[in-house]
């Protein structure tokens, strides 16, 4: 039986059975502002060693990479007519189940603390949080594990073995005692 629609003959049919169209312009405002944060922390670490140059140029050049393809995805997709230029799911109450919210106020948290806390336990704080956020409260003995071998990596990788200028807080006075 034949209903008309045949999509092969017909592209308008195809076109028109596809999802709704996306609002794209909610979806660049992450991207467009890690950007903006890329190019004015390069900026600003000219004068800085040389291990920190290497690594904001490594970070900050895959972002950049990544941000562009991200660009050039959202830019076919206009083109395409597959997504508008519009902002109406730049907040939904979708964001507040699914944690952006609250991947947001531990963002804002973390650099607000970061320089009283320190650079480990303000890191490990802001992991475990996020994490448990992600996971909807689930698997905290996992979130907090993984946490704390993370910001102690940190610690060890950046204050330790690099001695990097990081925000010293509690934990890295402590160890500066201990390792010496």
């Amino acid at each position: 039986m034949h209903n008309g629609t045949n999509t092969r003959e017909n592209p308008m049919a195809e076109r028109n059975q596809r999802a709704p169209r996306a609002h794209a312009g909610g979806e660049l405002v992450i991207p467009v502002a890690a950007v903006a944060f890329t190019l004015y922390y390069v900026s600003t670490i000219w004068n800085s060693p040389w291990t920190a140059q290497v690594g904001a140029f490594l970070v900050g050049g895959l972002l950049l990479t990544f941000c562009a393809l991200f660009f050039v995805r959202v830019a076919l997709e206009l083109r395409g007519g597959e997504a508008s230029f519009g902002f109406q799911n730049l907040m939904t109450w979708d964001d507040w189940y699914c944690g952006r919210v609250g991947l947001l106020a531990t963002t804002i948290g973390y650099v607000w603390f970061v320089e009283d806390l320190g650079f480990t336990l303000t890191t490990f704080l802001f992991l475990f949080l996020s994490m448990a956020i992600l996971n909807q409260l689930r698997h905290l003995v996992t979130c907090f594990a993984v946490s704390a071998v993370m910001a102690l990596g940190g610690w060890a990788l950046f204050i330790w073995a690099f001695d990097t200028r990081f925000p010293a807080g509690w934990f890295e006075e402590t160890m500066k005692g201990i390792t010496g």
